[in-house]
């Protein structure tokens, strides 16, 4: 599949994953629990079509992302310090 195929599809993706999110928050699920659920359902997929070791490869590269604002959407800079209760 060619970059602009597949950045089509994650741009798909992303738009019914929020749109879902959404709905869930709208039916009561805290935001914590739906994140958790989330990154589980992904993690499940991902052993599944890629195996054990190549998703605890991927996994170890996370933290360093993390602190690397790779998944921050705030501009602002809140150093170590979590909006609500530590993730679970």
């Amino acid at each position: 599949m060619s970059d602009k195929g597949t950045d089509d599809q994650k741009a798909l993706a992303l738009d019914l994953i929020l749109d879902a999110w959404d709905k869930a928050l709208a039916q009561g699920v805290e935001p914590e629990v739906l994140a958790s659920v989330g990154i589980y359902a992904a993690l499940v997929d991902m052993v599944d079509r890629f195996g054990v070791d190549a998703v605890a490869e991927f996994a170890e590269t996370l933290p360093q992302r993390v602190r690397d604002g790779e998944f921050t959407l705030d501009d602002e800079d809140e150093e170590d310090e979590p909006t609500e209760s530590e993730p679970h």
